[in-house]
């Protein structure tokens, strides 16, 4: 659960990750508007420079973004408040549709699970974090798809638990340091959704990722699936929890499922502290490859 870690990670999160930066300054000149067609002279995103609503730009993956609010510089697959994915006419690549896992497939992984985790409800968050199971090799797609069901499934006990369990923890998730407070009362920040996001910085760092005000109404993660699945994807796309890397990155760098662990949870149980809850986490993974017909990899235990 986040609540068990959430110290570790607490510094990276205050620092801001994709939230919107009211008032900055542009640092670079304004690259061009965007036509219809514009992918052929969309410049190379760059960290820093100043983009206005309508620039489009070439992101390092390859594929294209269009601003949708100004912005400094924020990363197109983080702050997907601030840019969409931009389908080219003519010239450039067009935005990759398709999610690498099957509903059939999906409903294989998970055949007792929660009717409030859909499908579709995935599929539409997809759109928040593009490069997700979108990024290298055929292989590597799968194997990351695989990697972030596997841990949710771990979590949720196979997607059946939508909100924490334990409701005595609930009144604890309120850092009343923070300067925003709890607005939507001290009991309201309990772990929700696939990865059980849980205290008030929280829900502000990925509502503000997100575009969405979950520090105001955090229910919506209970309420709407494709927010819950977006505020999971937020969580593997975006944080190093207590591991050095994001769990995108371990995979798509093929550092291993095993990092993928160590970012959710390894301060409880990597490095020989917990092995049987690893040892659930691989197996639910190696399923999961096998489900999608591709091999695990290496580097599957930390």
């Amino acid at each position: 659960m986040l609540r068990q870690r959430i110290k570790v990670w607490l510094a990276a999160i205050v620092a801001g990750v994709g939230i919107a930066a009211v008032g900055l300054a542009p640092s670079a000149t304004a690259a061009p508007t965007a036509a219809a067609d514009a992918c052929t002279s969309a410049p190379s995103w760059q960290a820093g420079a100043w983009y206005t609503t309508g620039n489009v730009v070439k992101y390092t993956d390859g594929r294209y973004y269009i601003a949708e609010h100004d912005n400094p510089g924020y990363d197109p697959i983080i702050s997907t408040w601030f840019w969409e994915p931009y389908t080219c006419s003519g010239g450039g690549d067009p935005q990759p549709g398709g999610f690498v896992v099957s509903e059939s497939q999906f409903n294989q992984m998970f055949p007792g699970r929660n009717s409030f985790y859909t499908y579709s409800g995935l599929t539409a968050a997809l759109s928040a974090y593009p490069g997700f199971a979108n990024t290298g090799s055929d292989t590597v797609k799968k194997q990351e798809a695989a990697a972030f069901l596997a841990n949710v499934s771990h979590e949720t006990g196979g997607l059946v638990h939508v909100v924490e369990q334990n409701t005595a923890n609930y009144p604890h998730y309120c850092d009343w340091s923070q300067p925003y407070g709890c607005p939507a009362g001290q009991a309201a920040y309990y772990g929700r959704g696939p990865i059980q996001l849980s205290w008030n910085f929280n829900y502000k760092a990925a509502g503000d990722a997100l575009g969405i005000d979950l520090l105001g109404n955090p229910w919506q993660v209970e309420q709407n699936a494709a927010i819950a699945w977006k505020t999971g994807l937020w969580y593997w796309n975006t944080q190093n929890g207590p591991g050095t890397m994001t769990p995108h990155n371990a995979m798509v760098n093929q550092a291993g499922f095993g990092q993928t662990i160590r970012s959710i949870n390894g301060s409880l149980e990597c490095d020989g502290k917990n092995p049987a809850q690893v040892q659930s986490r691989v197996t639910k993974y190696q399923q999961f490859t096998q489900i999608l017909g591709v091999a695990p990899g290496g580097n599957l235990y930390c």
